[in-house]
């Protein structure tokens, strides 16, 4: 078994990257496309680049993100693409958990580093207009 994410460094590179948006009222999304994690100085930048297909039927419509990783210590902070600060992912463990509040709502995420460099991150979020589950698997492209 894994003992988690070593470093900032294995997450350098291309991946595939498949999510599942389950919300409560039973609608489910998906998002299929990349993330490319490449170096800005010491933080890497993840862009996430691909198609969102939402259970309406209407055709999928190009979607894209961006976040900041930087490793401090045995840490990585996670900020928005703005720099704000996000979540922090505590290195060493295979299973990391955290939490971001953002009033009125609620994220929490578990990553799932046991089998890198397949990994996966899930997230609840909860709030006032939110209930959602959300996993997305990482998989290293070729």
């Amino acid at each position: 078994m894994s003992e988690g994410l070593p470093s900032l460094t294995a997450l350098a590179g291309a991946w595939t990257i498949a999510r599942v948006i389950r919300h409560a009222d039973g609608n489910e999304n998906r998002f299929d496309g990349t993330a490319r994690f490449t170096w800005s100085g010491p933080r890497l930048i993840e862009d996430e680049e691909g198609f969102l297909t939402v259970s309406d039927g209407r055709p999928p419509v190009r979607a894209t993100r961006r976040y900041i990783w930087a490793q401090e210590g045995a840490r990585l902070e996670v900020m928005f693409h703005d720099m704000r600060p996000f979540h922090t992912v505590p290195l060493g463990t295979a299973r990391p958990e955290t939490t971001f509040l953002c009033p009125p709502d609620r994220y929490e995420v578990s990553y799932d580093f046991s089998r890198f460099p397949d990994w996966s991150s899930e997230w609840r979020v909860t709030g006032p207009r939110k209930d959602y589950r959300m996993v997305t698997s990482f998989a290293r492209s070729t």
